[in-house]
């Protein structure tokens, strides 16, 4: 067989998987509307401190916007259990091999949760900044996080992440002083994928470190019922 052909089929059939998922994912969409819930899908690398965002987000959330997750790695469940431990509902998602979550398994996944119930949906993603980004969930908005410890050129190195994201999140902000990390350059580096993008600079361990995520969270949920 001509080398052009097996090069033909292997597009094909990742076109053909990417559109079966995207089908789901639009499905996944309608069900969300319909029921006026705003869903996030969290995409970063693995270590960049999203859950323990997500935790934090939680507990200060969760007595005034009805809130669940859903909580995707290739193995373990220990990330969901410190996300059930705010007393929110959470649904562990094992992916296996596979290194992203699909739309058939946030399908899946609703079926666990009081959906109906819901203002606010979190979908953590593996971690991961290549895969995530290709597949659509039926999320309201991809947000992508980066920790200031992995360097000034994430974003251009892994360009579509940050291009399809609504938001940035850079974390750990609290380390700036004992990092050589070029925070000029790692904006520079951000609107040259993304021109325009919001950027939230946070940290857990700093007081108020979360409040300009936590504002922005209620702005687009305040906007999502308005458009909604």
């Amino acid at each position: 067989m001509p080398e052009d052909d097996r090069n033909l089929k292997v597009i094909t059939l990742e076109a053909d998987i990417l559109g079966e998922n995207q089908k789901i994912a639009e499905a996944n969409r309608e069900v969300l509307r319909s029921l006026g819930v705003c869903a996030f899908n969290l995409i970063s690398s693995p270590g960049s401190g999203k859950t323990t965002l997500l935790v934090e987000t939680l507990k200060r959330l969760k007595d005034e916007i009805p809130c669940a997750v859903i909580e995707g790695d290739q193995r373990t469940a220990n990330d969901a259990r410190r996300i059930a431990a705010t007393g929110v509902p959470v649904v562990q998602v094992n992916t296996g091999q596979g290194c992203h979550l699909e739309a058939a398994m946030v399908r899946r996944a609703f079926e666990e949760l009081p959906m109906g119930q819901l203002k606010l949906l979190f979908i953590e993603n593996v971690g991961n900044l290549v895969c995530p980004a290709e597949f659509d969930l039926g999320e309201t908005d991809k947000v992508v996080l980066m920790s200031i410890t992995e360097g000034e050129d994430k974003p251009a190195k892994y360009p579509l992440a940050f291009y399809l994201a609504s938001t940035c999140v850079l974390t750990k902000m609290d380390l700036l002083p004992y990092l050589h990390f070029d925070l000029d350059a790692c904006l520079e580096s951000l609107n040259s994928v993304h021109p325009g993008i919001p950027v939230l600079k946070t940290s857990t361990y700093l007081d108020g470190g979360i409040e300009p995520w936590l504002a922005w969270l209620r702005a687009e949920l305040t906007s999502f019922r308005l458009i909604g």
